[in-house]
C-alpha cells in the first residue's frame, strides 16, 4: 500500500489518544487498530506519518510497557 491510500484509510480510522495525555497538549500519540495492523500517529500532526505494525508486535510491545520497572 502507499503512502496515499494509508492516510486515505488513516481518516477512516477510530482513533484513541493516550490516557496519559493532559488538556494543556504536549507530546501525545493516538493509537487506532483494526483486524491486519495497528496505526501509531502525533495526536499533533493527524495528516502526518503513521507507523503500522502487526496486531502481534503491538501486543508484544504493551505487555512489555505494562511491566514494572523491576522486571524488565
Amino acid at each position: 500500500m502507499n503512502a496515499r491510500g494509508i492516510t486515505t484509510m488513516a481518516q477512516d480510522l477510530r482513533w484513541f489518544k493516550s490516557s496519559y495525555s493532559g488538556a494543556e497538549g504536549g507530546q501525545c500519540v493516538e493509537v487506532a487498530a483494526s483486524q491486519q495492523a495497528v496505526y501509531v500517529r502525533d495526536s499533533k500532526i493527524v495528516t502526518g506519518s503513521v507507523l503500522t505494525v502487526p496486531p502481534t508486535a503491538w501486543m508484544t510491545f504493551t505487555s512489555f510497557a505494562a511491566r514494572p520497572s523491576d522486571e524488565v
